[in-house]
């Protein structure tokens, strides 16, 4: 098969250059050259399993590729790549994704939803936009309610509409791709959704759909259809243009993906604080049994450093705890969605999204001032020093959290293998526990000596920052 040209022309807006994808040991996809150009629909065609899914889901960046590049036209610097079989990828230019699962949270509202697809893909817009777009989809009576509290169809109406929108509401020729989008929509929807895609093309849109859906096949002007022998036919088709009206494109704004993300995080927790009260529980727990069960006799007995190790308990709990945002993340492809989104920057800001940030400092001080009540202890500034294990403890729950979020990548990930690498962070506990010790007892200084407990924070911080920049960078190398 001939590859194509190096340089993209105008109007192509993803060319892909033979690819080739393996799962395992099977080839899913060989040596495939496509390009999508502007002003088209193409259809992905062919059985379950025959790789749709996956050249859909390759072409916005989301899995690695043996061989081959991926690039994408760029509003204002041209061509760049997206992937290639050098581990490399970099963000996606504004575009619109539906997957097959509906890459929704159930917690956030259907208006929520759509001010998030569209801050990320920077169109300007306004609640009577909002309005128009969910009214077209007959969801604007549902614009408060909860995505959870939708049925199945109304929800892939949403979940189509996410995809569509950003290329609606942009002046300038954008990708759209769509994973089955007509599954679970009744005739009325299907028929919504083809008159749209048809009217979007006339603005020079380009969008990719993986279908079984005949009559989305027929609307299409190419299709790629996939054998079982791994072949891949292409064929095209005229289509009539169509007269359909659709809403008006906006004015293009600043793209906002990562603080969208950190504010989708927000509301989430805010509506429903399961990660709060997941941290809070044990936490509260281990401090209680601490109080109850250890004597001055105990402490005494066995030292500062005991002491030292039952007030840092609580935090370091509340920093370990597998965040609630990986379950949040694996409700209906959410995380996929994000991650297709955000791109190579998603697990580097999810792991600081999902970490403890603020717990731990009530924690620390609540664990000082019941545990030390009893204690006779020569030295009363410790209070005033307590902050300091509570920074470098930030740092354990970033290190923590992204712990957390690779191994809910792995294919096999379990209880076990999360225990094991945690246990790298019991070092940077244990390095706070000896510094706190050193102030209890001496008081805080200023050396840089290794026996100094300003070192010994430090080196809890570097040992947990180190432990953050390989889980958040090794994977994606």
């Amino acid at each position: 098969m001939n590859h194509p040209r190096m340089h993209m022309e105008d109007k192509t807006l993803i060319q892909i250059s033979g690819l080739e994808i393996h799962r395992g040991s099977r080839l899913i996809i060989s040596d495939l050259d496509f390009e999508l150009m502007e002003g088209e629909v193409v259809a992905l065609v062919g059985p379950n399993g025959c790789g749709k899914t996956t050249l859909l889901e390759s072409s916005a960046g989301m899995h690695t590729i043996s061989s081959g590049s991926i690039h994408w036209r760029y509003d204002s610097s041209g061509t760049k790549l997206v992937r290639d079989s050098e581990g490399r990828r970099y963000s996606l230019p504004p575009m619109g994704l539906t997957l097959q699962k509906n890459g929704m949270s159930g917690e956030e509202t259907v208006q929520e939803r759509i001010e998030t697809v569209l801050k990320v893909s920077g169109c300007e817009f306004d609640n009577n936009k909002i309005s128009e777009l969910l009214d077209c989809w007959g969801l604007k009576h549902r614009s408060s309610d909860r995505v959870s509290q939708l049925s199945g169809g109304l929800a892939r109406r949403l979940s189509v509409l996410s995809g569509l929108a950003p290329a609606l509401l942009s002046k300038k020729p954008r990708a759209v791709l769509l994973d089955e989008p007509s599954e679970g929509l009744d005739e009325s929807a299907k028929s919504l959704l083809i008159n749209w895609l048809r009217s979007l093309i006339l603005r020079g849109h380009g969008i990719i759909i993986a279908t079984h859906d005949s009559k989305l096949i027929s609307s299409a002007d190419r299709t790629l259809t996939f054998s079982d022998d791994r072949k891949i036919i292409f064929s095209s088709q005229s289509q009539s243009e169509s007269d359909f009206a659709i809403p008006n494109s906006t004015n293009n704004i600043p793209i906002r993906k990562t603080s969208s993300l950190f504010n989708w995080a927000y509301r989430m927790e805010k509506r429903n604080p399961i990660d709060t009260i997941n941290r809070l529980i044990p936490a509260i727990l281990a401090l209680f049994l601490s109080h109850t069960l250890v004597s001055e006799e105990d402490i005494s007995a066995l030292g500062i450093d005991f002491l030292s190790a039952l007030i840092l308990l609580p935090p370091f709990i509340s920093v370990v705890i597998p965040p609630a945002l990986i379950g949040r993340y694996a409700e209906e492809n959410c995380g996929r969605w994000w991650s297709a989104v955000i791109g190579p920057k998603f697990r580097l800001s999810s792991s600081i999204i999902g970490s403890s940030i603020l717990l731990p400092i009530p924690l620390i001080y609540i664990s000082w001032f019941i545990l030390s009540d009893n204690i006779s202890i020569a030295n009363n500034s410790v209070v005033y020093w307590l902050w300091l294990p509570c920074l470098v403890m930030f740092l354990v729950a970033i290190a923590a959290s992204s712990l957390h979020l690779l191994v809910s990548d792995l294919r096999r990930s379990g209880a076990s293998i999360v225990s094991l690498l945690l246990l790298v962070l019991v070092w940077p506990f244990i390095e706070l526990v000896d510094s706190l010790e050193m102030i209890i007892i001496d008081g805080m200084s200023m050396g840089i000596s290794l026996e100094e407990p300003i070192f010994m924070m430090f080196l809890a911080g570097l040992i947990s920052l180190l432990v953050w920049m390989v889980s958040v960078y090794l994977p994606e190398a």
